[in-house]
């Protein structure tokens, strides 16, 4: 049982990021110039730290088991501009500049395609 409660958590000031059970935070990336979510991703006790440290985001990739610098192979690093806690800690906002496209796939967004009809449709880049 944590000895912090809610009202720590939700009226507080100070920062008590809240790990769900298997140790992660999601993380929503939203691009600081034109506002649009680019991924989400995880992340645990790690990746915040390196986030923190570095100014880039870091998260823990859950395929590879282990931290994840995001563009660590390709250059399309994610640098952290502002972080942003929701009302009871299990969940960031990530307004960063990406240097490049934020999707594994070559997309400027992972979420490049819109549910119309029961089908996907690719969105206009």
């Amino acid at each position: 049982m944590s000895s912090i409660d809610a009202s720590d958590r939700e009226a507080g000031t100070a920062f008590l990021p809240k790990f769900d059970g298997q140790g992660l935070l999601t993380g929503v990336v939203i691009d600081f110039a034109t506002r649009e979510v680019l991924m989400v991703a995880f992340l645990d006790r790690e990746a915040l730290d390196a986030t923190l440290e570095t100014g880039f985001a870091h998260f823990h990739s859950r395929s590879r088991g282990r931290l994840w610098k995001k563009g660590e192979s390709t250059g399309h690093v994610l640098k952290v501009i502002e972080l942003r806690v929701d009302c009871d800690q299990d969940a960031l906002v990530m307004i960063c500049e990406p240097h490049g496209p934020a999707c594994h796939t070559g997309a400027v967004t992972c979420f490049y395609r819109r549910i119309q009809d029961g089908a996907l449709v690719r969105l206009q880049d």
